[in-house]
């Protein structure tokens, strides 16, 4: 287990004998490359054909079943295309085959017990991570409350003017995935919210149950939830939008990306998480299983925006270092940054990096990435020292109002409310993909080597403020990336890419 994994303390040893649903993720077929389908290059294989050339390899599957067999572990299920085999067993069969033993552990924060090994599965041959034997959340909602009535907040279509989103189209064509990891959503309160916003007809929203997860209003993650669509179907009120509802553990997590990205159904062409967690929280298999469900997803075309936190630069830790939140460090996913937004009349007055820390309304999530390389498109860019010295990827790359304290008007559990945290930008970028999307006629896919590209010409740079161990400064930076969106600009520049 990585580092920070250590903090749950062992209260006992794992006694219930009740069969355990995990999933086993397997490696791709020798010699695939899926190939990321970057803007203007489209997807090498659709969705339907993406598993006979990127899925696992027969063979594989075939050796992961006749080790279940041997271990007295059950198939329920497998997708050679999402390269998974669905295995059932006790507990102590699961201990077993897999070299663990399972214990009872408590988080620092008193949640718990929940089962988890006392080390990393022993992996058998072509399988890169077996989850579901670790039942930890392993991931935070990036939404914050403001804990005193803000005296400014917009609409999501507000804040759309004010980041001069394209005014033709309204994402009519698209869909965007969200994954969330709790919570749920009222189909009356999303009715009510969208109508008082003039919007008719609303978006169309659809829920979809991941390993058990399924749409259970009631609970405090409705913030994220509602947050996430409202923001979304505001500034892109004719796409169709799936809500894909999940455990919150590593298995639950993956399980819900991957599937968002192959669901022929409903064909997502944008994805937007507002979840995620340090990555030195993560074990080294789930991060590479999530690392591979990420790929197939730009791979078949779907952008991937992603909050990058709301703790500043130490992620929520307490060691004293910098720390990034993953997966919005993935080089998959298109991390968003925070600001504290103020406009006079239709104009942006002031934006400046989001830091409320003094205050304890939270900081934008930024930093540098100790575990992913420097990607090829931020080269040649100021991204300082990754943590412990070397090169790192930079985060975030883009960023938009996330302040609570300048945040987004929104409708919860029957309750009109303002809500903040960089969970709002990622549903907002993700609104504005979808525009641009429709507009392009072609999805915008893997969009980093083309913001990188454009740069300066289509976003506002921040140059004011701090996360706590990185300051603004001009052009990118670890707080807000390369700024928050000129939309119309960012669709013109976008268009001549792909003349």
């Amino acid at each position: 287990m990585r580092s920070r994994a250590a903090t749950a303390t062992y209260v006992g040893p794992y006694t219930d004998t009740t069969p355990v649903e995990i999933t086993v993720v397997l490696r791709r077929r020798p010699g695939a490359r899926p190939g990321v389908a970057a803007w203007p290059r489209t997807p090498r294989w659709p969705r339907g054909e993406f598993g006979r050339h990127c899925g696992a390899d027969p063979a594989d599957l075939e050796a992961a079943r006749r080790f279940a067999g041997q271990h007295g572990l059950a198939e329920t299920d497998h997708d050679v295309a999402r390269r998974v085999l669905h295995l059932r067993a006790a507990p102590q069969a699961l201990e077993r085959a897999f070299g663990v033993r399972l214990g009872r552990y408590a988080l620092a924060d008193g949640r718990g017990p929940f089962m988890r090994p006392d080390h990393e599965p022993a992996l058998p041959p072509g399988v890169i991570a077996v989850l579901g034997l670790d039942r930890r959340p392993v991931a935070r909602a990036h939404f914050r409350r403001p804990r005193a009535q803000p005296s400014v907040s917009y609409t999501p279509i507000q804040v759309a003017q004010l980041y001069n989103f394209p005014s033709a189209g309204t994402g009519s064509g698209q869909a965007i995935a969200l994954i969330e990891l709790g919570g749920g959503f009222s189909t009356s309160d999303l009715a009510q919210y969208f109508r008082s916003l003039g919007i008719s007809p609303a978006p169309t929203v659809t829920a979809v149950g991941v390993a058990g997860g399924s749409n259970q209003p009631g609970g405090e993650a409705d913030g994220e939830v509602m947050l996430d669509i409202e923001v979304a179907g505001a500034v892109a009120p004719g796409v169709s939008i799936v809500v894909y509802f999940a455990p919150n553990t590593d298995q639950g997590f993956y399980e819900a990306i991957s599937q968002a990205a192959h669901d022929t159904t409903h064909a997502a062409t944008v994805m937007s998480i507002s979840w995620g967690g340090p990555e030195d929280s993560w074990s080294s298999s789930s991060v590479d299983a999530m690392q591979s469900a990420l790929e197939d997803a730009v791979a078949l075309g779907v952008s991937v925006t992603v909050a990058a936190g709301d703790s500043g630069s130490s992620d929520g830790e307490s060691d004293g270092a910098p720390h990034v939140d993953f997966p919005a460090s993935s080089p998959y996913a298109l991390g968003c940054g925070g600001t504290s937004l103020l406009a006079s009349g239709s104009m942006i007055s002031s934006e400046v990096v989001w830091n409320d820390t003094a205050s304890g309304e939270g900081a934008t999530g930024g930093g540098v990435s100790p575990v992913f390389p420097l990607p090829a498109w931020q080269e040649g860019l100021a991204v300082p020292a990754a943590p412990g010295g070397g090169t790192g990827r930079g985060v975030p790359d883009v960023s938009g109002d996330a302040d609570p304290m300048t945040g987004y008007q929104v409708r919860v559990d029957g309750e009109s409310e303002v809500i903040g945290g960089t969970s709002a930008v990622a549903p907002l970028w993700a609104g504005l993909i979808a525009l641009c999307n429709q507009q392009l006629g072609a999805p915008l896919g893997d969009p980093h080597a083309a913001l990188y590209q454009i740069g300066e010409r289509a976003f506002r740079d921040i140059t004011q403020g701090n996360n706590g161990a990185y300051r603004a400064a001009v052009g990118w930076d670890a707080c807000t990336g390369l700024g928050s969106p000129n939309g119309a600009a960012l669709l013109a520049a976008l268009t001549a890419l792909k003349s």
